[in-house]
């Protein structure tokens, strides 16, 4: 299977590339991606591709990586916000819907215009057991940190317990082009009515970021035989 493995923020690249210390690094128009083995017999050959941060690059990464490599499947491993009392620190989330959330429509139908930008992601494809526990459920994408004041809204509208920056983008794309995508989003941080944890302390959030990754990568590495 061909697979390629989007990584988006700049934090998370950093994360991954000291996994493969190896890797023969290339060069698309958006960034570094590089071929990479993740079993011990060579098999399971992956590409991960430096997508960028936010909507922009995400939409653009996404449709370029679906034109030049044509993956059978379309991966994002990264991390998210989590909305305080709603979700832990640590919790990985199996994407099932994405909502872009900052889209301000004052001239028409506003919830017309949050459905345009939602995706239901079909993860009817995969097996039935996983390796470990994964957190089913929703993400909210905007080009924005967790505002604490936005929190009631996100969870009264949508049910959110949780947002990111581009995994909108990247699942509305991979539907349009109708390539099965998987999205793995690991909670580094969490935002409440004090403040994000984070905010403020980029140390505290590569560290984070760095353990996200890593456990995402140990993670795609167990489901590869049954994702072949």
């Amino acid at each position: 299977m061909n697979i390629i493995v989007l990584i988006s923020a700049n934090a998370e690249w950093r994360a991954i590339k000291p996994l493969f210390p190896n890797a023969q690094i290339e060069y698309s128009p958006f960034g570094e991606y590089f071929p990479a083995s993740l079993d011990t017999d060579n098999c399971s050959l992956v590409t991960f591709l430096h997508g960028g941060w936010g909507k922009i690059s995400a939409a653009a990464t996404a449709q370029y990586v679906i034109d030049r490599f044509q993956p059978d499947l379309l991966v994002n491993l990264g991390t998210c916000g989590g909305f305080e009392g709603r979700i832990e620190t640590g919790t990985i989330i199996l994407v099932e819907k994405t909502i872009v959330y900052d889209i301000v429509e004052q001239m028409g139908d506003p919830e017309e215009a949050i459905a345009d930008y939602s995706t239901e992601i079909d993860l009817s494809w995969l097996p039935g057991a996983w390796p470990v526990s994964v957190q089913r459920g929703l993400l909210v994408s905007g080009d924005r940190d967790i505002v604490v004041e936005d929190i009631p809204l996100l969870v009264n509208r949508f049910g959110a317990s949780a947002a990111d920056w581009e995994s909108g983008a990247i699942a509305w794309v991979a539907n349009k082009n109708r390539v099965r995508c998987l999205i793995l989003r690991g909670v580094t941080d969490l935002v409440g009515s004090g403040g994000g944890e984070a905010y403020g302390n980029f140390d505290l959030f590569q560290q984070r970021t760095n353990e996200v990754m890593w456990r995402l990568v140990e993670l795609l590495q167990g489901w590869m035989p049954e994702l072949e």
